[in-house]
């Protein structure tokens, strides 16, 4: 019996093509379940067989991490993508993981509510449409806005999942003050899809400010350490703290602010002439954006973190992309080291989360070289440096232990693991440790 017609009678499945393969490892079927139950049925046939089995969603950040070892059954969320639920009283929506996150953010401009997560994959994966909800959850994405709200595994406050075996369980609810049982949510949040399928994800929102604001500055590289300190210290509440940095070029920070109509623009006024000062930015301060800036754009308060990809060539485009951390006094030190190995930096001085990216064409001893001087750095700091995404060239020089680099509780999470998916069915050896 072919694999087709095994799996046919779960959900919808057809041949794979040369594009299904993740991260280089070629797919022998795509199925595209339509429910919990339809995804429960197919890992159920997969685990009795011993498939291997990729969830993706748009296909936007499926080579992030380490390539899986095999891939039998690449499994589509897309057949899950509809809005369940949006409570508007209590600032609740559940839906299907396949849902876009554009088209979540328009569903629920209405109420002018929304998710408070940006896409930093905007532009990439099928059609160019981005990033899904489940992917999304799956990767932990958070953006520059995470300042505001927290980061993603915050906003999670139910899951509907499938295990391995074809178990579907709830975790959560749909109620923000929920205690019971365990928080599966920020279990399975950037698990890479490795504990259990996600097909329905229930998220707390919130309101879209009625006035936004942005503070540019350019800061030489001499003051970026008073500047950061400012403002991580600042009363003034800002939404998102960005800093992005090139080499031998002065950093551009930018501060977003929302809130009220009048009230935010006074804060960005006084934000703005605070940073004039010559202790901080001096002479190079300060642009105030104009009164027309809306609340979608300031997710975009760094150039190019959420920029769309207008030609096959940007999409397929594979920098070395490093996540680093380090604790908020250490974003100036790791940014000169970065500069110092030619790395662009972009992210979130404001929570200590960066991206680091070295073009694609980079000799792999260059990039293997700004690796490890960042990876050092980062422990030095207080944080951490795992390489997301590389050219294929790079990740065969990178094993699991390099591209995650030193992972806490690892074996923890082995013990997870073997718990929720004892034959490995799911994405095998994509998550630290081989897992």
């Amino acid at each position: 019996m072919t694999l087709e017609r095994l799996l046919g009678a779960a959900c919808a499945v057809r041949p794979a093509a040369e594009a299904d393969a993740v991260d280089g490892v070629p797919a022998r079927v795509v199925a595209r379940p339509a429910s919990a139950q339809e995804t429960s049925a197919l890992l159920q046939v997969c685990s009795t067989h011993g498939l291997a089995v990729v969830v993706r969603g748009h296909g936007s950040k499926l080579a992030w991490g380490r390539p899986p070892e095999r891939v039998d059954v690449v499994l589509e969320t897309g057949g899950m993508a509809q809005l369940v639920e949006h409570s508007h009283g209590d600032l609740v929506a559940t839906a299907g993981a396949g849902m876009p996150l554009t088209r979540l953010r328009h569903l629920l401009a209405g109420a002018r509510h929304e998710l408070v997560v940006d896409d930093l994959a905007v532009g990439r994966g099928t059609d160019a449409a981005g990033s899904t909800l489940g992917g999304a959850v799956a990767t932990n994405l958070s953006g520059p806005r995470r300042l505001r709200s927290g980061p993603l595994r915050d906003l999670v406050i139910g899951v509907r999942l499938v295990l391995a075996d074809g178990t579907v369980a709830r975790a959560g609810g749909k109620v923000v003050k929920n205690v019971a049982g365990y928080d599966l949510g920020k279990l399975l949040t950037g698990s890479f899809g490795t504990l259990a399928v996600i097909t329905e994800v229930t998220v707390r929102l919130h309101p879209e400010p009625l006035e936004v604001r942005q503070v540019l500055v350019r800061v030489p590289r001499d003051r970026l350490a008073p500047v950061l300190a400012h403002l991580v210290d600042s009363q003034l509440a800002p939404h998102a703290l960005e800093v992005h940095t090139e080499p031998g070029v002065d950093a551009l920070v930018s501060v977003g602010l929302g809130g009220g109509p009048g009230s935010t623009r006074h804060r960005a006024g006084r934000l703005a002439a605070e940073l004039a000062s010559p202790t901080l930015a001096g002479d190079a301060v300060a642009v105030v954006d104009p009164e027309h800036t809306t609340a979608r754009e300031i997710r975009h308060v760094v150039p190019d973190a959420g920029r769309a990809r207008s030609t096959e060539q940007e999409v397929a485009l594979r920098p070395t992309l490093l996540t680093v951390t380090a604790r908020l006094s250490g974003i100036p030190e790791l940014v000169q080291v970065a500069d110092d190995h030619g790395l662009t930096v972009t992210g979130s001085a404001g929570v200590g989360v960066l991206r680091a990216t070295l073009p694609e064409q980079t000799p792999v001893t260059e990039v293997l070289e700004a690796v490890t001087a960042v990876r050092a750095a980062t422990t030095r700091l207080g944080g951490s440096t795992v390489v997301l995404d590389a050219p294929p060239a790079v990740k065969a020089s990178l094993d699991a232990a390099s591209t995650w680099g030193p992972v806490p509780g690892l074996e923890l999470m082995r013990r997870v693991k073997a718990q929720f998916d004892p034959g490995r069915t799911l994405a095998p050896g994509r998550f630290v440790g081989g897992l």
